[in-house]
């Protein structure tokens, strides 16, 4: 089968490259002797230790042995971490809970930034300037709709002055946590 692979279509650059046995390393193919069942009996790592919070899927009974402790969830995008992780790994809207907690984060980080008294170079580190360089046409299109998405919800939340303080003491509570 390999070598009618190899023979086939040759007018294709690269086509059946892999598909000569005498060129392959894994060829011939291993016997199956049954040992490979036995690589469930090894001896497990050693649990590291739980000292930050870990978020766990509802599907696997027990955390990992070993789990990154760098970034545990916190602030705004903890709580929506925390929530996505009440749905099953099947469930979109575990996923989309997970990417909108990303871009909450991403914010969160900004605003962390400003209130140690670094300014972010927001333009760089989003890799605008290639963007512009390579992308003019595209790059105005996203700017003149963040634009207006922007300008649409700061006119949403500035509709009426009793939602006005309402939105601002919530907003006040988010920056204080």
């Amino acid at each position: 089968m390999d070598r009618k692979i190899a023979e086939g279509d040759k007018n294709i650059n690269g086509w059946g490259v892999d598909a000569n046995p005498e060129n392959d390393p894994t060829y011939p193919m291993k016997h199956a002797d049954g040992s490979d069942h036995q690589r469930i009996n090894y001896e497990k790592a050693e649990q590291q230790p739980v000292n930050v919070e870990i978020l766990q899927s509802i599907e696997r009974p027990g955390i990992t042995r070993v789990f990154g402790t760098s970034t545990p969830p916190s602030g705004v995008s903890g709580q929506l971490r925390r929530f996505a992780y009440k749905f099953s790994e099947a469930s979109s809207a575990r996923w989309m809970t997970l990417i909108l907690a990303d871009r909450v984060n991403a914010v969160e980080g900004i605003v962390d930034d400003l209130k140690r008294g670094y300014v972010p170079n927001i333009f760089a580190e989003r890799g605008w300037g290639a963007e512009w360089k390579y992308n003019k046409k595209e790059f105005i299109q996203k700017v003149a709709v963040a634009g207006l998405v922007t300008t649409a919800v700061v006119a949403f939340l500035l509709r009426g002055k009793k939602k006005n303080h309402t939105v601002a003491k919530s907003i006040r509570k988010i920056v204080k946590s």
